[in-house]
C-alpha cells in the first residue's frame, strides 16, 4: 500500500501535463497586476512618447 502510494505520488511529481498552461496564465496574471499596481505611470511615460514624436515630426517638416 504504501509503495503504491509512493509510486503515485512520483508519477504525480514527474507528470507535466498542462505546465505550460500554468505557466502562462501565470506570467499573464503578473502582467496584468504590474499595469494594474503602475497604470498612472504608464500612461504618463506613453503621452510624453507621442508628445515627443509629434514634436519631432513637426522639425522634420519644417
Amino acid at each position: 500500500m504504501l509503495t503504491q502510494m509512493a509510486e503515485g505520488v512520483r508519477s504525480f511529481w514527474r507528470d507535466e501535463e498542462g505546465l505550460g498552461t500554468l505557466e502562462m496564465i501565470l506570467i499573464i496574471a503578473v502582467l496584468i497586476a504590474v499595469v494594474l499596481v503602475f497604470r498612472e505611470e504608464i500612461v504618463k511615460v506613453v503621452k510624453d512618447l507621442i508628445g515627443t514624436a509629434g514634436d519631432k515630426s513637426q522639425e522634420v517638416f519644417e
